[in-house]
């Protein structure tokens, strides 16, 4: 099979964009040279990589098998790009914008590995809800921030034009129910269960999990309380006020006394990206770095033991 690896990372940016136009957007083409691209590229591949459908552009099995080789392109590149930046003396100030369970697990752990490694580059965190932060991105008073969304919600966040997002980590979701509230059931029916869902801030992914299980079961789940941090949502299970769905990084490093976290099939997972403008020119340097230091922890984090 003889393709232009090129290719690969066109059909790679209409995988993680959902459709030409916006992937097109993304590489700064035309629509009609991404068609081009994506037609020669299976005619190389000889079958099908993209089911076009009313809501946008959908990968077949080759097409997310290709669109992996691009991953593993576009990796390949960002290594030799830190290669070279390694030679050049990065400084300046970059912002960045995100949530909690990440900043505290991900990002700040390794500040004084960074700071050690680039002395002149200084990395301020600013934590806030996700309309804040896109405010402050909006407005060029931060150059990136990190965001969640549950990875079945694909349009829960929007992009503005002229932003790009690379993922960073995917994590399972996790139920946590009072200490022995479901000890010895196997089967856990989340319609029926004994105590009422806890709520949590609108902005938050799991918001979008709580509608998506309305959907997807037909149950009339009512929420209780209003929560914005994990260590208030543990607080309240253990009291027995209700359960609740957290990401498997905001229980880390946390203690979970009185309560027990499950895996359940079908809460998914969540996604958690880093957005920014793209500017491709020599003054962005410290902010693809920044990137590429984010995308290197979130890579060597384990969620299954969340560490």
């Amino acid at each position: 099979m003889d393709m232009d690896p090129r290719r690969l990372l066109v059909l790679l940016a209409v995988a993680r964009t959902g459709g030409v136009l916006a992937a097109a957007d993304e590489l700064r083409i035309t629509p009609s040279a991404v068609s081009q691209q994506l037609s020669k590229l299976e005619s190389e591949a000889g079958q099908a990589l993209l089911l076009r459908t009313p809501k946008g552009s959908v990968l077949t099995p080759a097409g997310l098998a290709m669109a992996e080789a691009g991953e593993e392109i576009e990796r390949a590149l960002n290594v030799a790009r830190a290669r070279m930046q390694s030679e050049v003396n990065i400084a300046g100030v970059v912002r960045v914008g995100g949530f909690t369970s990440f900043m505290r697990t991900v990002v700040i752990p390794r500040l004084p590995d960074w700071r050690s490694q680039y002395p002149q580059l200084q990395i301020q965190i600013v934590e806030d809800s996700f309309p804040a932060l896109m405010r402050l991105l909006r407005q060029r008073q931060l150059d990136a921030v990190v965001i969640e969304q549950d990875s079945t919600a694909a349009e829960q966040h929007p992009m503005a034009t002229g932003m790009i997002q690379e993922p960073l980590l995917d994590e399972p979701w996790k139920l946590v129910v009072p200490a022995g509230t479901l000890l010895g059931t196997d089967n856990i029916d989340l319609s029926r269960l004994p105590l009422p869902w806890l709520g949590v801030e609108p902005s938050a992914a799991n918001t979008a999990v709580l509608g998506r299980l309305r959907h997807s079961t037909g149950a009339r789940i009512e929420t209780v309380h209003q929560y914005h941090d994990t260590l208030t949502a543990l607080a309240l299970v253990a009291a027995g006020e209700g359960v609740a769905i957290v990401p498997t990084l905001a229980l880390t490093g946390v203690v979970h006394d009185q309560v027990d976290i499950l895996d359940v099939p079908g809460l998914g997972t969540r996604h958690i990206a880093l957005r920014r403008f793209d500017r491709r020119k020599a003054a962005s340097l410290p902010v693809d770095t920044v990137a590429r230091l984010l995308r290197e922890s979130a890579a060597a984090f384990d969620t299954r033991s969340g560490s």
